[in-house]
């Protein structure tokens, strides 16, 4: 029996995390994405959960 090889790209954004599996073709076959909130604090400025962003990515590798 033999199992097929992937490669999972994970890509971290401003807004979102995101995870996408590729085969050994490259062609994409799953991906998974989920937005985290964005903090304003006052203007020109912006922040972020880093437990929000590390419970994204948990969250996109396991839907993915």
């Amino acid at each position: 029996m033999s199992q097929e090889t992937y490669i999972m790209a994970i890509d971290q954004g401003t807004t979102s995390s995101r995870a996408i599996i590729f085969n050994k073709k490259g062609e994409k076959v799953a991906m998974s994405q989920k937005e985290f909130t964005q903090i304003f604090p006052q203007a020109g400025w912006v922040e972020h959960n880093a437990n929000e962003i590390w419970n994204s990515v948990q969250s996109v590798i396991a839907n993915a």
